[in-house]
């Protein structure tokens, strides 16, 4: 290697990015709020690898689904064992409680969990190669009404960031309806299968529900008579279809029924929802979910119920909108060498309750205000020879102009 090429600078990888400052902020506090919310209703946090088999994501998410079939950063490791990055966190979350036996202890699980997702896919506004979201998962309940309360708690979520939006929602069927269906949709399609795209062509052979989520416009041309997949639902499905439907006209949340939608994730069947909003460019969903009743026995537990949905954090940011009052933040300083030993004391007193910056150069007045305000503090205290003497500590609010002597064990 030249000694040029050893000082290239290096750059981070096509569609990751760092997230820091005003964009750290807002995504820590998203976080933290959506967690709360979260608690609220009852789940507790869970975190699973960031790297699983390969194996898992081709038994959970389909081998038909993009995801396995184009994005996944797959390779095999040094022991000769084929893993993946995670493109998605709900197969790990099942692979836990398969793993831990959960599905033959009974009772009901319920976990949240954030982190980075990884899928190699062409970056643009609202969608990175590496990218975060926030989901939940439940097992063991499979009532309606849990698949109501799952839409309404992401309701409350985006209520409480401000952030306006228009639910989806459709039914895939189950077992007993969707074979038939997928039948009457296939007649359909090889009527002009010459007319679509080479990827629905695949789909008709492996998955045909997935040609109704194609996003190409020719595509969606030719599905605009297509059979309706709630046209097509069983007594049992159609009746939890109708029935969620009135749980949500009665709890006043709005929604319209998407007949092609069906999630780019294979393991779905019955309810299937996603949050859009028209603020973020083409790329419109930020949530999304629904119902995956036969996913813990495909990774080889006993049949159990599950939903779940997951967030886009990145794709939220711009539209979150911070409303925690200001909190207060303090620089502290010395005004000569003396005084920084009690500087260092007071500043670690003020750090159990409030954020505090501290400068150890000693520095006068003028300066400490310039780097005070670089910080983004709003109080400035500041301890010289005159306050040493006195244990006294000078004070100043930034923005009330309000300013002080006190005793420090007042401070």
């Amino acid at each position: 290697m030249s000694k040029q090429e050893n000082k290239a600078t290096i750059q981070s990888l096509r569609g990751m990015k760092d997230i820091v400052n005003d964009e750290s902020t807002l995504f820590t506090y998203f976080v933290d709020n959506a967690s709360a919310i979260a608690k609220r209703y009852g789940f507790s946090y869970m975190e699973t690898p960031i790297l699983e088999e390969t194996a898992l994501f081709k038994r959970s998410v389909g081998e038909s689904s993009d995801i396995v079939n184009k994005e996944m950063y797959n390779f095999t490791d040094k022991g000769g064992h084929e893993v993946c990055l995670r493109p998605e966190g709900t197969a790990g979350v099942v692979r836990h409680f398969v793993e831990k036996k959960l599905d033959r202890a009974g009772g009901t699980q319920r976990w949240y969990y954030y982190g980075p997702m990884f899928r190699y896919e062409r970056p643009q506004k609202g969608r990175l190669r590496e990218f975060h979201q926030f989901g939940c998962e439940v097992f063991g309940v499979d009532s309606v009404y849990e698949d109501a309360n799952i839409i309404m708690m992401i309701k409350d979520i985006l209520d409480f960031f401000e952030i306006g939006f228009k639910l989806q929602l459709n039914s895939l069927g189950d077992m007993n309806c969707m074979p038939q269906y997928k039948e009457k949709l296939i007649e359909h399609l090889n009527g002009f299968k010459d007319e679509l795209c080479e990827d629905c062509q695949k789909r008709i052979l492996t998955n045909p529900i997935r040609v109704l989520d194609c996003k190409i416009e020719s595509c969606q041309a030719k599905l605009v008579d297509a059979p309706k997949i709630t046209h097509n639902l069983c007594e049992s499905c159609n009746t939890d279809f109708e029935k969620l439907k009135e749980i949500l006209d009665f709890n006043d949340v709005e929604y319209e029924v998407d007949t092609n939608l069906v999630r780019g994730l294979d393991y779905y069947s019955k309810t299937a929802f996603e949050f859009v909003s028209n603020d973020i460019g083409a790329q419109s969903a930020i949530a999304g979910g629904g119902r995956y009743d036969r996913l813990v026995e495909f990774l080889g537990g006993r049949p159990t119920a599950g939903i779940g949905f997951a967030i886009g954090i990145e794709r939220l940011l711009e539209l979150v909108k911070m409303k925690e009052s200001k909190k207060d933040i303090i620089y502290i300083g010395a005004l000569d060498e003396a005084s920084l030993n009690t500087v260092l004391k007071v500043a670690n007193t003020k750090r159990k309750t409030t954020k505090t910056i501290i400068e150890y150069t000693p520095r006068g007045f003028g300066k400490h205000f310039k780097l005070a305000e670089k910080t983004g503090a709003n109080i400035v205290a500041l301890i010289g020879e005159k306050e040493l003497n006195e244990k006294s500590i000078y004070i100043k609010n930034i923005d009330t102009r309000e300013e002080k002597t006190i005793k420090i064990e007042e401070f």
